[in-house]
C-alpha cells in the first residue's frame, strides 16, 4: 500500500443498498474519532461531508459520509455499550492502479473494511480535471486542496447557482468569474446584474467593478436603448395587448398584419428581399398607432355604417398610449440613438463586448430600471444573446454564457402572466442554445418559485446554504437520486461554502469557495451603525420628484 494511502481503518460495512450504505464504527474508534493527515492539515476521519474507500478483495469503492449517529446497546449482562454508526453514500470506484471511476459497478457486501481516504485517493478523484487549472475554492475536508471543476460541463451545459439569502450568492459568482477570466482570457459572459452589486457608478461617475476593469463592458440599461423595433411579434404582444381582454383574439391579428405592412415598407427601402414579422428592423410606433385608431374609429357610407373593426381596440389604444407615456419604457419605446435599422450592428456589438469597450464580460446594470419592466429587458437579453449566436458562423468559437441574477424573478414557475413571453425565451435558450453555442448559468435563492424547465436542463449545480425545507426538498429532487440525501448537508454550510453536484465536478463536493477580490458591492444596510449615527432629518421633496420621475440617484 502506498504511503499515501490511508491505512486508518475506521470501521465496518453493516449494510449495502442500491443508493446508500450504513458501516459501524471500529471499536478502536467506539470513544474517539481518529485524526487523519491531509497534506499539512489533520482531520477527523468520517467526519460529514469527508470520504472514505471501502476496500474487499479487489473492489475499491468511493464513498461520501452524510450522516453520523449513535446506538446504545445492552450485552447480557447489562452492560451498555455504544455503537458509532455512518451512513454513506456511494460515488465512485478506486481501481487498483489508483484510477477514479464515477458511478459503482461492483459493490462490497456487509463486513468490508471502511477505511479513512489518504491523499492518494484525493489525488486520484480530482487529478483528471486539475489539468482544466479552473479553480475554484478548496475542498472543505481538505484545505490543502484545491478544486477545479470541467468548464466544458459547467458553461457548455448550463448550471445553478442556489442559495438562501446571505449565504455568499454574490460572492460566489463574482469568484467564479474572476477565476473563469483568469484561466480562459477569451471568456464571453453578459450578466444581468439586478442590484448593482458587480459594476457601479459613484456620485462622480466613476466605474467600480468587481471585475478588472480592462475585462468588463458596463452598460446601463436605461440609457443602452433596446428598441421596440427589434421586439419579436410575442414580445410586443406582451407589452401591448391583454390576453384576459375579450378582443385580444382581434388585437393580435391585427397587430399582426400590421407589423407585416410595415416591416415590409422597410424592407423595400433598404433593398431586403424577405422580411418576417420578426425580421429586427425599423417601423414607426406612431403609424401602428395610427393605423389602430383608423380601424377603430372607421366609419362608412358617409358615416352611417360603422367599420368592420370600430371599437375593438379601445383597450388597446389606452394601453399602448399608457406604456408611450410611461417614462420607464423610454428606453423601449423613445429611442433616441437607435431609430434606424442600421444602428442593429452598433447594439449587438456592444451588447457582446465586441464595441467601443471590449470586455469579456458584459455586465447589463438594471438597477436602475424598475421592478415590473425588468422582465421585458431580461427577454431582450437573453434573446439578443441566442439570436446573434444563431445567426454567427463562427458561433463555435465565441460561445456566450447568460448569467441570471435572481432569475426566479423573471423566470417564474407559474404559468401565464403578462411576461410569459420572458419565460419561454429563456426556456427556449435553456432548451436549445447549446447547439448555438449560448448556455444560461441561473442564480435564485427560490429555486421553488424557478421555472422547473430552466433548473431541468441544468447539469450542475453550486448549491450554498439552504434551510427551507421545501427549497431543500426541490433541490433533493434536482439531483441523481443516489446523491439526494446529501442535500441534508445545506443547512450547515458557512457563508460562501458550497456543494457542488453535477457533471461539472468528478464527483459531489464541498468546497470553500474562494473570497473574491474585488468583492461585490454589498446591498446589506447596516442597521446598528445607521440607527446610532443616521441622519436627524430627509429631503422628502427630492424623495417624491424622484418617485414621480422614477429616476434613483446614485449613493
Amino acid at each position: 500500500m502506498s504511503e499515501q494511502q490511508s491505512n486508518i481503518l475506521i470501521g465496518y460495512l453493516t449494510e449495502v443498498r442500491g443508493d446508500g450504505m450504513e458501516a459501524r464504527m471500529a471499536s478502536d474508534h467506539a470513544g474517539e474519532t481518529p485524526l487523519i493527515k491531509l497534506g499539512d492539515q489533520e482531520i477527523l476521519a468520517g467526519q460529514i461531508g469527508s470520504y472514505v474507500v471501502i476496500r474487499q478483495a479487489h473492489i475499491g469503492v468511493l464513498a461520501l459520509v452524510f450522516k453520523m449517529s449513535e446506538l446504545d446497546r445492552f450485552n447480557q449482562h447489562g452492560e451498555r455499550h455504544t455503537d458509532r454508526n455512518i451512513s454513506l453514500i456511494p460515488v465512485g470506484e478506486i481501481s487498483e492502479n489508483g484510477d477514479f471511476v464515477r458511478g459503482v459497478r461492483h459493490y462490497p457486501t456487509p463486513g468490508a473494511k471502511v477505511f479513512a481516504v489518504g491523499m492518494e485517493e484525493i489525488n486520484a478523484i480530482f487529478s483528471k480535471f486539475r489539468n482544466y487549472e479552473f479553480f475554484i475554492g478548496q475542498l472543505s475536508a481538505a484545505k490543502d486542496y484545491h478544486l477545479s471543476l470541467d468548464p466544458r460541463a459547467l458553461f457548455g451545459r448550463h448550471f445553478a447557482i442556489i442559495g438562501q439569502s446571505g449565504s455568499g450568492k454574490s460572492w460566489t459568482v463574482t469568484s467564479l468569474i474572476q477565476n473563469t477570466i483568469k484561466a480562459m482570457p477569451k471568456t464571453h459572459i453578459i450578466m444581468l446584474d439586478l442590484h448593482g452589486e458587480y459594476c457601479w457608478k459613484d456620485k462622480e461617475g466613476v466605474l467600480h467593478s468587481a471585475f478588472p476593469k480592462d475585462k468588463v463592458n458596463y452598460v446601463d440599461a436605461m440609457e443602452m436603448e433596446m428598441p421596440y423595433w427589434m421586439m419579436t411579434y410575442a414580445e410586443l404582444v406582451d407589452l401591448f395587448i391583454d390576453r384576459s381582454d375579450s378582443g385580444a383574439s382581434i388585437q393580435m391579428a391585427f397587430m399582426r398584419e400590421v407589423l407585416q405592412t410595415l416591416k415590409r415598407k422597410t424592407a423595400k427601402e433598404i433593398g431586403l428581399q424577405t422580411v418576417s414579422i420578426d425580421t429586427p428592423i425599423y417601423f414607426s410606433l406612431a403609424e401602428m398607432y395610427l393605423q389602430f385608431k383608423n380601424a377603430n374609429e372607421e366609419r362608412k357610407d358617409f358615416g352611417k355604417v360603422q367599420g368592420a373593426l370600430f371599437g375593438q381596440f379601445d383597450e388597446f389604444l389606452v394601453r399602448l398610449q399608457s406604456r408611450f407615456n410611461d417614462v420607464r419604457y423610454d428606453f423601449l419605446l423613445k429611442p433616441k440613438k437607435r431609430n434606424s435599422s442600421e444602428t442593429l450592428v452598433d447594439l449587438l456589438r456592444e451588447f457582446v463586448g465586441l464595441g467601443q469597450n471590449k470586455g469579456n464580460i458584459t455586465v447589463i446594470d438594471l438597477s436602475s430600471v424598475p421592478t415590473d419592466v425588468r422582465p421585458a429587458v431580461s427577454a431582450q437579453v437573453g434573446r439578443l444573446a441566442y439570436e446573434f449566436n444563431y445567426w454567427n458562423p463562427r458561433r463555435s468559437e465565441f460561445p456566450i454564457t447568460l448569467i441570471c441574477e435572481e432569475a426566479h424573478a423573471y423566470i417564474p414557475r407559474e404559468k401565464g402572466g403578462q411576461f410569459e413571453g420572458t419565460k419561454k425565451m429563456m426556456e427556449r435558450i435553456a432548451k436549445e442554445g447549446r447547439k448555438y453555442g449560448v448556455s444560461i448559468g441561473v442564480v435564485s435563492q427560490r429555486p421553488t418559485e424557478l421555472s422547473e424547465t430552466m433548473l431541468s436542463q441544468c447539469s450542475s449545480f453550486i448549491c450554498l446554504r439552504t434551510t427551507n425545507p421545501d427549497d431543500q426538498g426541490y433541490i433533493r429532487g434536482l439531483v441523481p437520486e443516489a446523491e439526494g440525501d446529501l442535500t441534508d448537508i445545506l443547512t450547515s454550510l458557512g457563508r460562501g461554502e458550497a456543494l457542488v453536484l453535477g457533471e461539472a465536478a468528478p464527483l459531489p463536493t464541498r468546497v470553500q469557495i474562494y473570497r473574491p477580490n474585488p468583492e461585490p458591492k454589498s446591498n446589506d444596510v447596516d442597521y446598528f451603525t445607521s440607527w446610532r449615527e443616521g441622519p436627524e432629518d430627509l429631503d422628502v421633496e427630492e424623495i417624491v420628484q424622484l418617485w414621480r420621475t422614477q429616476t434613483r440617484k446614485t449613493i
